[in-house]
């Protein structure tokens, strides 16, 4: 089985693999506070333009660090809570 994420995991964060040898995305989710944008949209199942939108518009807060668009997953978490409920 192969990982879907196309970077390198840093194995000194984790303490636990799957019986593959492989490290699954809800540890990989689990142990990170920050996420970069490519990690949040996998993490919010959107296209990196959808989270660039998001941050234009104001309804995601990133913060910047050397080029680079940071995220709270404790925020992301909060603007799926907080979202509307459309449907049944």
């Amino acid at each position: 089985m192969v990982n879907n994420l196309d970077y390198k995991l840093p194995f000194e964060l984790y303490n636990e693999t799957k019986g593959d040898g492989l490290i699954s995305p809800l540890m990989l989710f689990n142990n990170l506070i920050w996420l970069t944008t490519k990690e949040a949209s996998v993490y919010l199942r959107r296209s990196v333009n959808a989270i660039h939108t998001l941050v234009s518009r104001g309804h995601l807060r990133a913060r910047k660090f050397r080029n680079r668009l940071y995220f709270k997953r404790e925020e992301l978490d909060y603007l799926i809570e907080t979202s509307q409920l459309k449907g049944g």
